[in-house]
């Protein structure tokens, strides 16, 4: 697997608007998360399994150099840290890394955390704020299930850089967040405001473009008929006030606007 498996970079005025691609894999009920080439890999070799693409992003503002998501820690062949070379193709390094937001703490959306650093669990950002819910870090460690691997946690426990939020609220002047529950029942999602754009991460709400287009409840989230109503409200709020929206799971597109309403919405991809 390549360092940079899907990249892309935006600059809105003084914004910048990187796309980290840890690149598609497989995952069944092991919860455990294969790479998946469709050029060389089947579907049909891999039964039962959810196929997946991995996009953490990196956005530059005027204040702050923020990483939305970590992706699943995963190493390129080199045995580098892929989100690391992605953020270091990016003109940045991983010490620049203020703030790390994170809308749950399901492994594919914080294997990469950590790192393997001379043997030992390091929190992959040493400078960075990691901003979680409360309500979700308490069920991390109380939850029993695959899904959460709370040696990374106990990690980012004993760096003392977490900061426990609670709620729907503002952190910055540039970003504020609310609780959504839908995927995971404490999911959250940001709003981050600077050079004169509104950028709304959905995380597991909003994972893909086509599920605005083809709205439908989902087995895999915790209350699939409230995610599927959020989608429905963020489109609308999206499309009302020009939102760029940032798409975690997207196999393609992985920023856009959003034009139209309840009744049929389309992507503009910028």
């Amino acid at each position: 697997m390549q360092a940079i498996d899907i990249w892309a970079i935006i600059i809105f005025k003084t914004l910048e608007l990187h796309t980290l691609g840890e690149g598609s894999y497989s995952v069944d009920s092991s919860k455990k998360f294969i790479p998946f080439n469709p050029d060389v890999d089947k579907t049909s070799d891999r039964p039962g399994s959810l196929f997946i693409h991995v996009n953490p992003f990196l956005i530059k503002t005027d204040k702050e150099l923020l990483v939305l998501d970590t992706g699943l820690g995963m190493n390129n062949k080199d045995g580098n840290l892929i989100i690391h070379e992605n953020i270091k193709a990016a003109g940045y390094t991983p010490e620049d890394v203020t703030k790390v937001l994170m809308s749950h703490l399901h492994y594919d959306h914080s294997g990469g955390m950590v790192w393997n650093k001379n043997g030992k669990l390091e929190p992959s950002f040493p400078n960075a704020e990691y901003i979680i819910n409360a309500q979700e870090w308490e069920h991390a460690y109380s939850a029993n299930s695959r899904s959460y691997r709370t040696e990374i946690f106990d990690v980012i426990q004993r760096s003392g850089q977490i900061i426990l939020i609670e709620g729907s609220g503002i952190l910055t002047d540039e970003i504020s967040y609310e609780l959504t529950g839908g995927h995971s029942e404490f999911h959250q999602v940001f709003h981050i405001l600077s050079g004169g754009e509104h950028y709304f991460f959905g995380g597991d709400i909003l994972p893909e473009p086509e599920q605005l287009i083809r709205n439908f409840v989902a087995k895999y989230d915790f209350d699939g008929k409230l995610a599927k109503d959020l989608r429905t409200e963020y489109g609308k709020k999206a499309a009302a006030e020009n939102w760029i929206c940032l798409y975690y799971h997207s196999k393609g597109k992985t920023a856009s606007r959003v034009s139209g309403d309840e009744h049929g919405f389309k992507i503009e991809p910028v």
